[in-house]
């Protein structure tokens, strides 16, 4: 076929034999588009960083923290920690490449290992911060005697155990399928049975669970809270001093702190008894709020993001318009890892204080002197 150059106003030139189309515009040089979403993205990946790295320092340093329930809120926020280390800054890569795997194909079942593994083990905490907490009020003599440090750390080491088991098929599928871990280049879980029931062993029935243990936790506490009407009322003002020195302690960090059965714990006056029964169930529902709404914002994240993935699973024919949604409802998920740290920074003073400290390097609470009064 002969060579056809057709001068157009605009300067192109065709080559109908190669198909080679030349601009020629006054023109060339495009602007510079700005990813103003990558930016962001990094600042989430910072906050994310450095909010869990302060929670971990609070509990660990903290004396006022040492209890079963913050025990449990610092390995949740190792967890969300290394979501915002080793998972969040591939998958921004992934978004700079057009959701396309630029790495080595090893590391993208390692990648989506890792991913699975700290979402899964956020859940988990939750879920046996809940069942924790229930059984702590539900029989809080017995629990305060049994519960200890050591059985605290089999607790959390037994949440990352079933969490690994939950997720190590992944990186074993990947290294013998690589169709397994990777959908037109993009690289993500292509097992729609694995995803089916690891969603719903390792979501949806933890899910059930934890909701299940709060609203019975919260019928408890109204249960004992009504049961001391009159020091429900003359309990509001002191209420407030207690409680901001000892967030989210569990049921069980010390006698006083769980709902005795048995008066004679207080080794005081009736009175005296019953009001310290009813701080300490003040305490418990601030506690209960504080993590309620961790748990509400873990919910509203994540739902999104594991109801579409099984719904990719399940249609297969409608996978083009559900992966769009995906990769926005993983990042919400994702900024759920960073979003706990502002939680306790608003409604615990403990957390508050600690944190404003160690900003300016101050690691311990400076000891006020103890003033001599004289006759």
């Amino acid at each position: 076929m002969a060579l056809l150059n057709a001068t157009l106003p605009w300067n192109v030139s065709l080559d109908i034999n190669n198909g080679y189309i030349e601009s020629n515009f006054s023109g060339d040089t495009q602007p510079t588009v700005k990813n103003w979403a990558a930016l962001f993205i990094l600042v989430i990946i910072f906050f994310t960083v450095a909010g869990n790295i302060l929670v971990i320092m609070a509990v660990s340093i903290e004396s006022k923290l040492h209890n079963a329930t913050n025990y449990f809120l610092c390995s949740l926020a190792v967890a969300d920690m290394l979501v915002g280390f080793l998972v969040m800054p591939a998958s921004l890569i992934t978004i700079l490449y057009d959701h396309t795997w630029p790495l080595s194909e090893q590391l993208c079942p390692m990648w989506l290992f890792l991913d699975v593994l700290f979402s899964t083990a956020s859940i988990m905490h939750l879920c046996a911060i809940s069942l924790d907490r229930y059984i702590g009020i539900r029989n809080p003599i017995k629990y305060s005697r049994s519960n200890s440090l050591c059985k605290a750390l089999i607790k959390i080491i037994s949440v990352w155990t079933i969490s690994i088991v939950l997720s190590l098929p992944i990186p074993i599928m990947g290294f013998q399928d690589k169709q397994k871990v990777f959908v037109n280049g993009t690289c993500a879980l292509n097992e729609p049975r694995f995803v089916l029931v690891g969603s719903s062993v390792a979501f949806f029935c933890p899910l059930v669970i934890m909701v299940v243990c709060y609203c019975l936790t919260l019928r408890d506490l109204q249960k004992h809270s009504s049961s001391f009407p009159q020091e429900s009322k003359n309990s509001k003002h002191s209420s407030g001093e207690i409680s901001s020195t000892s967030l989210l302690k569990s049921g069980s960090s010390s006698k006083k702190s769980t709902f005795p059965i048995n008066k004679r714990l207080f080794g005081g006056p009736r009175d005296q008894g019953k009001r310290g029964m009813m701080q300490a169930i003040k305490n418990e529902q601030r506690a209960s709020k504080v993590l309620g709404i961790v748990f509400f914002l873990f919910l509203v994240m994540w739902c999104p993001f594991f109801i579409t993935n099984v719904l990719i699973a399940i249609c297969q024919d409608c996978n083009a318009h559900l992966y769009t949604l995906i990769n926005i409802f993983v990042w919400v998920g994702y900024v759920s890892s960073g979003v706990n740290p502002l939680i306790y920074t608003l409604f615990n003073e403990t957390y508050r204080q600690a944190f404003a400290r160690y900003l300016q390097c101050k690691y311990h609470e400076e000891k006020k002197p103890k003033t001599i009064t004289t006759r």
